[in-house]
This record gives structure tokens, sequence and C-alpha cells, in this order.
């Protein structure tokens, strides 16, 4: 699987933030529209740990896998507008299960969440959702 270029600076990065309080969202079978919805709405409720726009498009296919990095304990409120997609995207969270948690609660207020998968690890977990429009 390819990943967009740019992203994924990885849990702890130099913001002044705990690096249990980060969570990587990847999207996968999506196409920019809907990176940039479920990316714009996280980067409203959370701060994100970079730049969370995908990047401009160029000539070759875009990628398959969209990645960015939220940091859950930098609530700033929910966003002004409910976001659209066009098509069901399959979202996969990974970070500390606290902050795992509050991101999927963000997510299942915007969108419709057909279906989730938890894996929890020692220190990590992973939560795997199918987010649809409302």
């Amino acid at each position: 699987m390819a990943s967009d270029q740019g992203r994924g600076t990885g849990a702890g990065a130099a913001g002044g933030h705990p690096a249990d309080c980060d969570v990587t969202v990847q999207l996968s079978d999506c196409g920019r529209a809907e990176a940039e919805a479920i990316f714009g709405v996280l980067d409203q409720v959370f701060a994100g740990c970079e730049d969370v726009a995908p990047a401009a498009a160029g000539s070759g296919p875009e990628p398959t896998v969209w990645m960015a990095t939220f940091d859950s304990s930098a609530h700033s409120g929910d966003p002004s507008d409910m976001p659209r997609l066009d098509t069901p995207v399959e979202a996969l969270l990974t970070g500390d299960s606290h902050a795992v948690d509050e991101v999927v609660k963000v997510l299942g207020r915007l969108f419709e969440v057909r279906s989730t998968q938890d894996v929890s690890g020692e220190h990590e977990r992973e939560s795997r959702l199918l987010l649809a429009s409302r």
C-alpha cells in the first residue's frame, strides 16, 4: 500500500504534548474528497500534529492510504458543519486506549459507524471503523 507523502510524524512528535495522547488515523480505499472531509473535521475538533490537508494532486495515482496524527488531549469543540462522504471509508485508529476512545466518540457523533473492530495490545489499541455519512 502507498501512503500520502509528508504525513505520519509518529507518536511523540515534537509538539510539547504527551505521546500517549496521539492517535494516528489511516483512511483507506477512499479519494481525496473523503480524506479531506474526515481529516478536516478531526482537525477542527483536535489539534493535528502536522498539516492534515492531503497534499496537492500530482500527476501520479492517488495514495491508497491517507494518514494523519491528532492530539486527543487538544479538544477544541465540535465542527461547524456535518461532513459528507460519497462512499463509506475504512478508518484505522492507533494509539493509547483512552486517546483512541476520544477520537472514536467524535467520529461516532459525526458519521454513521457501520462496523467496529478493536484489537487491544499491552500499550496500544487499534480500532477499525467503517464510516459513512449520516
